[in-house]
C-alpha cells in the first residue's frame, strides 16, 4: 500500500517536472524565435503575423520534443532513481 502511493507520488512528480519544463522550453524558443526575426542583421526588423505564427510553431515544437526527450529519459532511468 505505501509503496503504491509513493510511486503514485513519484509519477506525479515526474509529470509535473516534465510539464514545467515544456513550458519553459516553449517560452524561451518563442522568445528567442522572435529576437531571430526583430534583431536579425538583412531581415526587416518588423514583427508580423508570419513572424508571430512561425515563433509559435517552433516554441511548440520545443516543448513536444523536451517533453518527449523527459518522458524517454524516465522509462530508461532504473526503478531506484
Amino acid at each position: 500500500m505505501v509503496e503504491q502511493q509513493q510511486r503514485k507520488n513519484a509519477d506525479q512528480v515526474g509529470e509535473t517536472r516534465r510539464h514545467r519544463a515544456g513550458i519553459a522550453a516553449f517560452f524561451g524558443c518563442l522568445v528567442a524565435t522572435l529576437a531571430f526575426f526583430a534583431f536579425c542583421p538583412g531581415l526587416p526588423h518588423v514583427i508580423d503575423w508570419g513572424a508571430v505564427l512561425a515563433a509559435i510553431a517552433v516554441g511548440a515544437l520545443a516543448r513536444w520534443s523536451c517533453q518527449s526527450w523527459m518522458a524517454r529519459r524516465a522509462r530508461e532511468a532504473p526503478e531506484g532513481l
